[in-house]
């Protein structure tokens, strides 16, 4: 199972702020207070998310690419 596959399994096609925060490791209000400071992580989700009515979610793809989320080839099984 590569990462895509994983992060598609466990969040879906849009995570919300909560399950961003668990992929980070930090809490909900961590994320939405670093999302609006500029800040290189900030820059590079910002453009990941989406806004429905209003609930903000984050293309869970796309967030995989902005934080290079790759195994390493140390990591890999």
């Amino acid at each position: 199972m590569n990462v895509e596959d994983y992060l598609v399994e466990r969040f879906g096609l849009l995570m919300s702020i909560s399950d961003l925060a668990d992929l980070l490791g930090r809490s909900p209000d961590g994320v939405r207070v670093s999302l609006y400071t500029d800040t290189e992580v900030s820059r590079k989700l910002k453009p990941t998310m989406v806004k429905v009515g209003r609930r903000v979610y984050f293309r869970t793809l796309q967030v995989k690419d902005a934080l290079g989320l790759e195994p390493s080839e140390y990591g890999a099984c």
